[in-house]
């Protein structure tokens, strides 16, 4: 067994690496574009080539590096049952509150373990109102800084190892969920895998789940036949729809083929800037972007220990190149459930679905935000934790001995 100790993690770019990704952006070739074609057929042109200007005449990438090395971050060996050890990079933020909760925070595709930064504060203060978090935020396996697997067939029950050994490295025999997107499926295999026992409770920004069956959840399923007279199930499942038809191509993509669109990926940082940014702006809910938080996102990608093609492999593995959902294997636990319902999340599924994920006991519903809840309303999403597991909360007192106050 390779050895686990705790390392601490210094970013720290080879000027090899930023000579080789200007000489690129000097020589990018950009595609023409339609007259008045808007947003209508991807990325718009100009959106491009001013990122593109700027990442190479302004964007301040040591400057940035700067401030995420500002975060306490750490690497670790991880063995995970049939794939070797994997080396896996993560933030560990610790509350001054001894008896604060463990949170485990994951994050999705496109999205880094910085996604978790502006709620670091908020969630590891120490207050007597409400309760604070010992936070542990990991980079994926195959994403930012978190060494790849090597093997076809890392899926959901890999992830859920990777993170409940991280945690039980870390002293957390007893801990918290939180996820949206990615973080969000791969916290149905965790609960599925580790539910009860080591996580507690778990937290949702994204509550995506399969249709429910009469024989799995009879209520809920009935309930569907009320639908067409629920304005608000309409709009979303409409909304939903629209999605999957007009938004939908890069998970088609990623699902069957991520190694054909990953050399794209790997070699064109135009390319990696245009794939990821439409997603940015599409999925916010009209997030306010400065041309600086967009390209210190994309060069997470851009400088990943093993490159951006290795984080978009997750979509196959997870469907089995596009042969089932992403729910193969889970099952549902009576592990206390909490939801937080943002209007400009992608998938919009009636609210009572989400019942089929879990022991459903805390819902929270916003009038702004989108997928990223984390980045774009952290105040948001914060409270919401602190309600669910605060004094008077649903989830109080569910880690042994770690109620958030001391």
């Amino acid at each position: 067994m390779a050895s686990n100790e705790e390392h601490p993690f210094t970013l720290s770019v080879p000027d090899a690496d930023l000579d080789l990704l200007h000489k690129k952006l000097d020589l990018a070739r950009f595609p023409d574009e339609l007259e008045n074609a808007g947003w209508d057929y991807g990325a718009p042109l100009s959106d491009i080539q001013r990122l593109v200007e700027h990442w190479k005449t302004k964007f301040d990438w040591r400057k940035a590096e700067a401030e995420i090395n500002k975060l306490p971050m750490f690497t670790r060996n991880i063995d995970v049952g049939g794939f070797g050890t994997l080396n896996i990079h993560y933030v560990h933020q610790k509350s001054q509150v001894q008896k604060a909760i463990p949170l485990l925070f994951v994050h999705g595709w496109p999205g880094d373990f910085l996604e978790v930064r502006k709620m670091l504060p908020l969630l590891t203060e120490k207050s007597a109102d409400h309760p604070s978090f010992h936070v542990v935020a990991l980079s994926l396996p195959g994403f930012g800084f978190s060494e790849a697997p090597k093997k076809p067939g890392f899926a959901g029950r890999q992830y859920a190892e990777v993170f409940n050994k991280l945690m039980l490295s870390l002293g957390y025999d007893e801990y918290v969920y939180q996820g949206g997107d990615w973080g969000h499926l791969l916290g149905s295999h965790a609960v599925t895998h580790y539910g009860g026992k080591h996580i507690k409770a778990w937290h949702t920004n994204m509550p995506v789940a399969r249709p429910p069956s009469f024989f799995s959840h009879p209520i809920v399923f009935l309930g569907m036949l009320t639908i067409p007279f629920n304005k608000a199930a309409k709009a979303g499942l409409e909304h939903s729809q629209v999605w999957r038809k007009s938004g939908y191509g890069y998970f088609a993509m990623q699902s069957t083929k991520p190694q054909t669109l990953g050399y794209s990926l790997a070699d064109s940082p135009v390319g990696l800037l245009a794939w990821i940014y439409e997603k940015l702006v599409a999925w916010t809910d009209k997030y306010p972007w400065t041309d600086d938080e967009v390209l210190e996102w994309i060069s997470v990608y851009w400088f990943s220990r093993a490159g951006p093609t290795a984080a978009g492999r997750i979509y196959y593995e997870m469907t089995g190149g596009g042969m089932h959902d992403t729910f193969d294997g889970v099952k549902w636990i009576s592990v206390p459930l909490g939801v937080s319902y943002f209007p400009g999340e992608l998938v919009r599924l009636p609210k009572s679905w989400s019942h089929t994920l879990g022991k459903y006991v805390f819902e929270s519903e916003h009038d702004k935000g989108g997928h990223f809840a984390a980045f774009e309303q952290p105040e948001k999403l914060a409270s919401d934790l602190r309600k669910m597991f605060g004094k008077g909360g649903p989830a109080h007192g569910v880690v042994s001995g770690k109620p958030g106050y001391d």
